[in-house]
């Protein structure tokens, strides 16, 4: 009898992560879908990771160990993928943990679509011995909103809306959008990006699929890659290549740092733009060979382009309401930066 491959294959970077290790393979184990793989792949770890991966692949013959062969998260998704044989890929983090139906409710959504499609959930935050930060508790409830409404692709811009390991998608579309082909950090942002550049649509659920924990080392706290220029840099590069067209009229909202960040990166590429801000005492006053201008502007502009670059939470209110009195639809005429 024919051996029959895994239906899905499972990507799992691993650096030093035993104290959290066993608990993630184990919430593995115990998911109600039993045709998958692992493909674990330590990162040059210096603690007990490796021991473990071995212990459990010696118990379990689904679970494969590699050794990377270039450091970096980018490096290990990619030798994972490279040795995946299912037709449903997924990947999840070596310090979080899989509730149990998790990969049974993501694959079924991809079954029951087709390829095309990249499926995703619910998500939660959790602390052992430490109180969790007030952002992450808010990134996880705007991710789990995103998962009710199914409007993920829409905020792209804001951060990035498929959480790294709580997603599913088919083998050919991962392959057709380039997926872990280059070493871009934030990996998972430009993972997204792909896939919205590549006309995947999402499909989600509302519950909780994942646990993910939050401690002192996780490697999005502590890495140069992860830092806040990296993602700004991924925003304005996708954005170009997917949403921005040179014939409407680009506008940049805000004159903080962020809104200078984007100014200076659209001054640098050599493309034009308006900057609007709400400050009248730097209307008329220029920078990066653009003069700041008051909101008024957008009215006498024929179909724009907004970047909101405005960081405050109540002022972004305030201008959401603004624009869509106008009428002007997010991911279409205006795309939230900040």
């Amino acid at each position: 009898m024919n051996h029959v491959p895994p239906k899905i294959s499972i990507l799992l970077p691993v650096f030093n992560a035993a104290p959290f290790l066993e608990a993630c393979l184990e919430s593995i184990r115990l998911q109600s879908r039993v045709d998958w793989e692992l493909l674990a792949v330590d990162d040059f770890s210096e603690d007990e990771s490796p021991e473990i991966l071995r212990r459990f692949a010696k118990m379990d013959q689904r679970i494969a160990v590699f050794r990377n062969e270039q450091k970096g998260i980018a490096p290990a998704l990619r030798l994972a993928f490279e040795h995946s044989r299912g037709s449903l890929i997924t990947r999840m983090d070596a310090d979080d943990l899989m509730l149990p139906a998790k990969l049974e409710t993501l694959s079924g959504l991809l079954e029951a679509t087709g390829p095309g499609h990249v499926a995703t959930g619910g998500v939660s935050y959790f602390a052992e011995g430490e109180k969790l930060g007030a952002g992450y508790r808010q990134y996880a409830e705007w991710l789990n909103t995103l998962a009710a409404n199914g409007l993920h692709f829409r905020e792209i811009y804001r951060e990035c809306v498929i959480p790294s390991p709580c997603w599913m998608a088919h083998r050919e579309d991962l392959v057709r959008i380039g997926a872990f082909t280059e070493d871009t950090y934030p990996e998972d942002y430009d993972l997204c990006f792909r896939m919205y550049h590549g006309g995947l649509k999402v499909v989600s659920v509302p519950e909780p699929l994942h646990q993910w924990r939050d401690h002192p080392r996780r490697t999005s706290r502590n890495s140069e890659v992860y830092r806040d220029n990296r993602f700004l840099d991924l925003k304005i590069h996708w954005f170009l290549k997917t949403d921005h067209q040179p014939h409407r009229p680009l506008v940049v909202w805000g004159a903080g740092r962020k809104g200078k960040e984007i100014a200076r990166r659209l001054h640098a590429a050599n493309l034009p733009f308006r900057w609007l801000c709400n400050t009248p005492s730097k209307w008329g006053h220029r920078m990066y060979g653009v003069t700041f201008e008051p909101i008024t502007v957008i009215d006498d502009l024929a179909d724009p382009q907004i970047l909101i670059a405005v960081a405050s939470p109540d002022d972004q209110r305030e201008i959401l309401v603004s624009l869509r009195k106008m009428d002007l639809q997010e991911g279409k005429e205006f795309f939230r930066f900040a």
